[in-house]
């Protein structure tokens, strides 16, 4: 150590440079760590810094590599070493956790309180600071509790409108003090709300790329948990804030958690973007919502879950809602009556008032009205955006999963379709459903929504849509009998397009041929798709009272029915009987056999063959009666009465016998073949 001293004196007298590095500042602190280097600072600094500026030897520049190394070690071992902190026992541990997390939460009430009180950014700060928790005993559980606290604190100190920021004439020019206290707190308050969100956004990151960052406060086991909550209270601010800033930031975050691998992630994201298009009036937030799904969909070149194409099933794109939305949002003006006029104005003021609420009520009507025409361009623009979807993904992934949720969504928006568009989409779904790559459930939106699109604005088109009706006829007797018999729904949505609604374009022979085939399915079904399709018959004896004929045994014209023939026309069904009803009057549920019973009478509207009051006031439709009696939970409504209990009669041998000589005999038998039975055992056992 001696030696490498006087090296080290030597090289620092001659004032040498290491590069860059002065020996000096290199060695600075090193020099301090002990007294005898002290004092040699004392004797060399008189003398002023030089630079080494040509270093020609390598061992001169190794050596100085060792030097530093040595005198790092030296620090080192010169400084205190930490006090030993006694181990505790686990349960001391477990009570040292609770009080320190018992602490936080006192502080995190205080401060919260505080801020909900007297809305103040300078606690709100403190507040936000305790997301950088570094104890690792607690560092998990106080994270989780101070997003969640902030996230009720945005939501009640935050204004109904938008802050924007100020014009660089704004700030210059003089306002009161108290204008000055609400701009610097807006700006406090909108610079909080964005530190918060990066933190936020900053969690779920971290828990994405499995990185540990901030402290080792926070294991990587432990991020998941803590990200789940901050993806909750993004969808919760996602909901309740959609008219303040940042909003379009937050909808960025969220649409793209929805496809999400992790189930629970994905439906909290799901929902949350529903519950927002559900609720949304304007239409803002859901053309932000719908174009950043688009571009997802898009680059992720289809491979996205179905649920986020089910999410723009919500979307409030209706004329009616449209109007009654714009009559609640707009402003409401309150204008004085004629006996406060005459009471509280002189006549030149009243003229004035009557004047100055004129003008106001014109501006009312022009606010209204184009607050009205936004709206509705809002709603176009979206509309477009849904349709461009749907339009790229039946062009260009007609295979693909969300299949069935863009024909749901054709099915749902058909009505708002442009009238140039339907021939070629009715073309492309019927080349759907005829090329047989598509499921029963698929095939059933294809029919639905061509039918949707014909009674809405397709009226005006002379399209018979024969083959549709053919096929859904052809493909009745496919539906599954089991437990999954969610398509039911949708063939009872079909049959009252189709059928009901269609009436007038329906012929008689086609009717019948759909009666018949309906009876003839419920006999397979369960109770409550039985009942959806037995009410459904009630609904066409209803629309067509001909149809009554299927009553009688009497053969109208010639011809035999022929149930496998695929066109409801030509199979003869006005020769046939609904000979299924009698089996279904013997039904083991008792709504099935109401049903059965009241469709031998005809379907009478009164009298004795009629439905209960509580049962025709219940009827809504088909559907209606199908969720009613649904037993998707294993159970029946009403429940079924168990087979009446019978007793057992019991056979004793002998008293049943009459005759008492058959009876002596029987007795001598059993007691000859029980001792011939003894005698065996006993030679046995000797042998």
């Amino acid at each position: 150590m001696q030696v490498l001293l006087h090296v080290l004196l030597h090289i620092y007298s001659t004032g040498q440079k290491f590069g860059n590095i002065t020996i000096f500042n290199v060695f600075e602190r090193s020099l301090f760590c002990s007294s005898s280097l002290h004092l040699f600072d004392q004797k060399y600094r008189k003398n002023k810094e030089t630079s080494f500026k040509n270093i020609k030897n390598s061992n001169v520049s190794k050596l100085l590599t060792c030097t530093v190394y040595i005198f790092d070690f030296v620090l080192k071992i010169s400084e205190e070493e930490p006090e030993i902190v006694p181990l505790l026992t686990p349960q001391e541990q477990l009570e040292l956790r609770a009080q320190k997390l018992t602490e936080k939460k006192l502080h995190m009430a205080s401060l919260s309180s505080a801020v909900l009180a007297d809305p103040h950014i300078k606690k709100l700060k403190e507040l936000r600071a305790m997301l950088m928790e570094t104890d690792p005993c607690v560092a998990v559980t106080v994270r989780k509790l101070v997003m969640v606290s902030l996230l009720e604190v945005f939501k009640d100190i935050v204004p109904s409108y938008r802050i924007r920021p100020l014009t660089e004439e704004e700030k210059a020019a003089k306002v009161k003090k108290e204008t000055l206290q609400l701009r610097e707190f807006e700006e406090g308050l909108v610079s909080q709300y964005k530190f918060y969100l990066e933190d936020l956004e900053q969690t779920v990151k971290d828990w994405k790329q499995k990185k540990q960052k901030r402290s080792q406060a926070v294991s990587l086991q432990s991020y998941k948990g803590l990200a789940e909550v901050a993806i909750r209270c993004i969808c919760d601010l996602l909901v309740a804030l959609p008219h303040f800033n940042f909003h379009n930031n937050i909808v960025v975050m969220v649409v793209p958690l929805m496809r999400d691998s992790v189930k629970k992630v994905s439906e909290m994201c799901c929902g949350a973007v529903s519950k927002l298009l559900k609720q949304d009036k304007l239409g803002q937030a859901s053309l932000a919502v719908v174009k950043v799904i688009s571009g997802m969909v898009k680059g992720r070149n289809y491979n996205v879950k179905p649920e986020v194409l089910n999410c723009l099933l919500c979307l409030r794109i209706k004329e009616v809602e449209m109007r009654k939305d714009t009559e609640d949002t707009a402003p409401k003006k309150k204008f004085m009556s004629f006996k406060e006029k005459r009471t509280n104005l002189s006549r030149m003021q009243r003229k004035w008032k009557k004047a100055e609420e004129k003008l106001q009520k014109e501006l009312l009507e022009a606010e209204a009205s184009e607050s009205k025409d936004k709206k509705i361009k809002l709603h176009t623009e979206t509309l477009n955006i849904v349709f461009l979807i749907y339009f790229r993904i039946l062009k260009k992934a007609q295979k693909s999963i969300l299949l069935p949720s863009v024909l749901e969504g054709l099915a749902r928006f058909a009505h708002l379709i442009n009238l140039e568009f339907f021939d070629d989409l009715l073309s492309v779904l019927y080349g759907l459903i005829t090329s047989g790559d598509l499921t029963y459930r698929e095939s059933l939106h294809c029919i639905l929504t061509s039918f949707h699109i014909l009674s809405g604005q397709g009226d005006v088109l002379n399209i018979d849509p024969l083959k549709f009706y053919n096929h859904l006829y052809k493909t009745l007797l496919t539906l599954h009998a089991g437990g999954r018999n969610e398509d039911t729904a949708i063939v009872l949505q079909c049959l009252d397009v189709m059928l009901t609604k269609r009436r007038k374009q329906v012929t008689l022979q086609r009717a019948q041929g759909f009666l018949k085939r309906l009876s003839t399915l419920s006999l397979h079904l369960l109770p409550d798709s039985s009942v959806g399709i037995l009410a459904a018959n009630r609904a066409l004896m209803h629309t067509f009272p001909k149809c009554d004929i299927l009553l009688d045994n009497e053969m109208q014209g010639s011809g035999v029915y022929l149930p496998e023939l695929d066109v409801p026309e030509y199979c003869n069904p006005q020769n046939t009987a609904l000979w299924e009803l009698h089996l279904l009057k013997r039904h083991y549920h008792p709504m099935v056999r109401k049903f059965a019973a009241h469709l031998m009478k005809g379907a009478p509207s009164e009298g004795s063959g009629a439905l209960s009051m509580e049962l025709s006031r219940r009827y809504r439709g088909s559907l209606q009666l199908f969720e009613d009696y649904s037993v998707k939970d294993m159970s029946f409504n009403p429940p079924v009465a168990g087979p009446p209990s019978k007793k057992k009669e019991h056979f004793t041998i002998g008293d049943a016998f009459l005759d008492s000589e058959l009876k002596t005999l029987i007795n001598a038998a059993l007691q000859n073949e029980s001792e011939l039975t003894i005698f065996e055992s006993l030679s046995c056992a000797l042998t």
